[in-house]
Formats: structure tokens, C-alpha cells, sequence
């Protein structure tokens, strides 16, 4: 194959702002990527937004030649807010854990309170809470968001050729980057599950959990129970599918997963602890490999 006919594949910007970016052209690649923090408004959250370039999601582009096209029709989700579309998402959760399509959202209520009796500051909160607003007693359930983070370098550089964009083609990635699951999963959504599911569980609660597609795939193995009752967490999977009148992508539900939360804990870190025997067994032959 002739070098220049090479096929290349980088994650680069899935959404800009809101708007596929595959479908941008190349005025409003240039106007979106000059754009202060909170000066576009973000449809998703009803508000300014907040995020820094505006980059709702990645998606895996390739290029052939001087073509770049979408290698996939998978978004995988950068920014919390991005789950917030039209309130789907809670009007699922509703229906499921508290019957009602119709909650009440509520945000950042403490959870974690200093040891100093006099202050009780609080030192941490859930994130959100739907409350059926039909019942007389408090019948609610809390909700944690986990957007994906990414490694490799920021896409700084890949701003700055976008504010002179003038070619009919998308600008392909300028370095390789990819979405970072085991930063996303084991360091940042399972610490706050450990810290708050054990508590809202003795409650009597239950945790909600909103991921992505992607997300849920790169996830070990999790055995899940039967029923909502014997649940600890819900995982709510969400999906997007491009509107073919708009060109738009647009959130979906995909599926819905009981566990306890042990097993999301083993599916977060991706397998199950060894056994003594096999653990010993590795200890014993890298011993030997030292020794000789």
C-alpha cells in the first residue's frame, strides 16, 4: 500500500458544544473553537457552559489519504453534563427505582459532616437525588454521573488548527489520545460508590449509576441479582444514535444492570482477587528468579 493511502485511526472531538462535529463546516469549526469558557450555551443543562473548549464527547476518527471520516458511530461521554439531555435519563431512573416518570431533581446535598460538633461543615455530598413528589413519605433515590476521562496530550493543538480551518474535510487529530476507563472507573467512580452505597444502602435507598455504552464494556465481569429489592446499585447505560433529519446526536437508553455493591466493586477493578494458592505460587517463582 502506497504510504500517503495508509489508514490512521485517533480519538478526537465526538461533540462541540452540543453539535456533531463531523457535520461542522469549516466557518464553524473556526467560530466554536475561538469560543470564551461560558459564552455558548449548553442545551443539554439549560445553562452557559462550563467546560473549557466545549468537548462533549470523543468519537475514533480515520484517515485515508487526506480524508478524514468517523471510524465508528460510538460517542463516548467527556462531560457529566452531556447526560443531562431533555431529562431523559432521570425520567428512566424514575420509572425504575421510585415509580414516577416525573421526579424531583436535587443537587449536592451533604452527605459528610466534619467531627467538629459546632460547625458540622459538610466535607462531601451526593451529587443529585430524585424524589417521587406523589408520595407522602420521602421515597428518593441517589444518582452518581461518571463521564470519561482521556489520556494523552490536551487538545490544545487541535484548537489551535481549528481556529484557521478551511478545508471541506474535518481536521483530523493531532496526536494520539484515547478515553482512560481505568482512571474514569478504579480511581474516580468506585472511591465515591465505597463511600456513599454502604450508608444509603442502610438506608434503605438505592444508588443510581449513569454511564455510557463504552463505559459499561470496559468493565469486568459483574454477576448481577434479579430484582431492584435486592440491589444496591442500578447501572442506568446510555447510548447515542445520530438523528438522520438533524445530523445530531442524541441520548438513549441502552440497558439496565443490578449489583451489589460488591460486585461492582470487582467489575470496577476489573477481575476478582486470586486464590492464596496461586498468589503464593507467583510469589514463590519470582523468589526463585531472584535467588539465582
Amino acid at each position: 500500500m502506497n504510504p500517503i493511502e495508509r489508514i490512521s485511526k485517533r480519538y478526537g472531538i465526538g461533540e462541540l458544544y452540543g453539535k456533531n462535529f463531523a457535520r461542522l463546516s469549516a466557518s464553524r469549526i473556526r467560530v466554536l473553537s475561538d469560543r470564551p469558557i461560558k459564552s455558548e450555551h449548553c442545551s443539554f443543562r439549560d445553562a452557559p457552559c462550563n467546560k473549557q473548549g466545549g468537548v462533549c464527547t470523543l468519537r475514533l476518527y480515520e484517515k485515508q489519504g487526506e480524508t478524514v471520516t468517523p471510524s465508528t458511530d460510538e460517542l463516548i461521554t467527556m462531560c457529566p453534563s452531556r447526560f443531562l439531555e431533555k431529562g431523559s435519563v432521570f425520567c428512566w431512573i424514575g420509572r425504575e427505582l421510585l415509580q414516577t416518570a416525573t421526579p424531583v431533581v436535587l443537587t449536592e446535598l451533604p452527605f459528610l459532616v466534619s467531627r467538629d460538633r459546632e460547625t458540622q461543615k459538610a466535607v462531601g455530598k451526593i451529587d443529585m437525588v430524585l424524589v417521587n413528589p406523589l408520595r407522602d413519605d420521602l421515597y428518593w433515590c441517589a444518582v452518581e454521573m461518571q463521564a470519561v476521562y482521556f489520556s494523552g496530550k490536551a487538545m490544545s493543538s487541535d484548537f489551535r488548527i481549528m481556529k484557521h480551518w478551511n478545508q471541506e474535510s474535518i481536521p483530523f487529530p493531532t496526536t494520539q489520545r484515547r478515553p482512560d476507563f481505568r482512571s474514569s472507573g478504579p480511581k474516580r467512580l468506585m472511591p465515591q460508590l465505597q463511600i456513599k452505597v454502604p450508608t444509603i444502602t442502610r438506608w434503605g435507598k438505592k444508588t443510581a449509576v449513569v454511564i455510557d455504552f463504552p463505559f459499561w464494556q470496559s468493565l469486568g465481569a459483574i454477576t448481577e441479582v434479579d430484582n431492584i429489592s435486592n440491589c444496591d446499585v442500578a447501572w442506568f447505560v446510555v447510548n447515542y444514535q445520530e438523528d438522520p433529519m438533524t445530523n445530531q446526536f442524541h441520548l438513549i437508553p441502552h440497558s439496565l444492570h443490578l449489583t451489589t455493591l460488591d460486585r461492582a466493586v470487582e467489575g470496577l477493578t476489573g477481575g476478582v482477587p486470586t486464590t492464596l494458592e496461586e498468589f503464593e505460587d507467583g510469589l514463590r517463582k519470582r523468589l526463585e528468579t531472584i535467588q539465582q
